[in-house]
């Protein structure tokens, strides 16, 4: 099971049951401005998303807290970052007030994803049973390790459990009714 996008989950306002607020637009980082680069507008953007492909010229993003709307001018790889210009920023001093600020996109806006595979937004706040129906708590973290995700859940009393996402381990994924159903392994 794949989770390609890597939303940070301090931009999503979910309620306790892990739904979203209804009618609130919902923004997902894709990338974080470090600073300006050269004198024409560039800058330096550390990438958040595991589809840089996406962000080309035209693309509508928004900056910042205030979501502040931008249209990207140009964006090229840089090492292993990316260089950025927006759409009627010009220069390195119109574009000085974007350092440290992150950029999104909307949730709404981003494709559809294959069947049995989901975005990190869709997943967090997912209530989590075993197979009994007890209830072991909310999916509150995804951790990329590299051979498979880690989903962290984060029990009413505090405490986490540590599930691999691996066939036998996460049996459905509901997001109707805002559960997972796992099988975790016995030495847990």
């Amino acid at each position: 099971m794949k989770n390609p996008s890597r939303p940070r989950k301090r931009y999503l306002q979910r309620d306790n049951t892990g739904s979203l607020p209804s009618g609130e637009p919902v923004f997902l980082a894709v990338g974080r401005i470090r600073r300006p680069h050269g004198v024409r507008g560039e800058m330096v953007m550390d990438l958040l998303t595991h589809f840089p492909e996406r962000l080309v010229p035209g693309r509508q993003l928004y900056v910042g807290e205030s979501h502040q709307p931008v249209r990207i001018r140009s964006a090229r790889p840089a090492l292993q970052a990316m260089l950025i210009a927006f759409e009627g920023y010009e220069d390195r001093d119109q574009v000085a007030g974007f350092r440290n600020q992150y950029l999104y996109v909307r949730a709404d806006e981003l494709p559809p994803l294959p069947e049995g595979e989901y975005y990190h937004h869709q997943l967090l706040g997912l209530r989590v049973f075993d197979l009994h129906g007890n209830l072991l708590g909310v999916l509150s973290e995804i951790l990329e390790t590299g051979a498979n995700d880690v989903y962290v859940v984060q029990s009413e009393k505090g405490s986490e459990v540590l599930l691999p996402v691996i066939e036998g381990v996460i049996l459905e994924v509901d997001l109707d009714s805002h559960c997972l159903i796992v099988n975790p392994p016995e030495w847990l």
